[in-house]
């Protein structure tokens, strides 16, 4: 009877722990920026991307071909309503645009990043 009870905690807690990793996700999008366009402190070159959020680690990266061209550390924020589509934010200085957030179509969240220049990487 106890090494019934025992499996029966086992499968339970497993189930929990595979329940939590499921929650945590990578999110992908494909997008084309029309300009050049920084990332945490890092040139991004106008051309075909893709942007990654991992939910767990709040890490935003901008890839190309496999290869990471630029990351920064993002939090979420709420929003009033489901986007539809992905979005892509960003501010212009003078002849410099900075990427400042994004959201996945069907997010209920907005992705904004952290320019804080700790986090870069690439040479695109």
């Amino acid at each position: 009877m106890k090494s019934i009870v025992n499996r029966i905690v086992v499968v339970v807690m497993v189930g929990a722990l595979a329940s939590v990793a499921a929650m945590a996700k990578t999110h992908k999008q494909k997008v084309t920026f029309d300009s050049d366009i920084k990332v945490n402190g890092t040139l991004v070159k106008k051309g075909s991307y893709e942007v990654k959020f991992d939910d767990e680690t709040g890490q935003l990266s901008i890839m190309k071909n496999g290869k990471t061209i630029a990351q920064s550390m993002a939090r979420l924020e709420a929003r009033e309503k489901k986007a539809n589509t992905f979005q892509l934010r960003a501010t212009t200085a003078g002849d410099e645009k900075q990427l400042v957030g994004v959201t996945f179509g069907g997010w209920d969240k907005d992705v904004i990043v952290s320019n804080s220049g700790a986090a870069t990487t690439g040479n695109n």
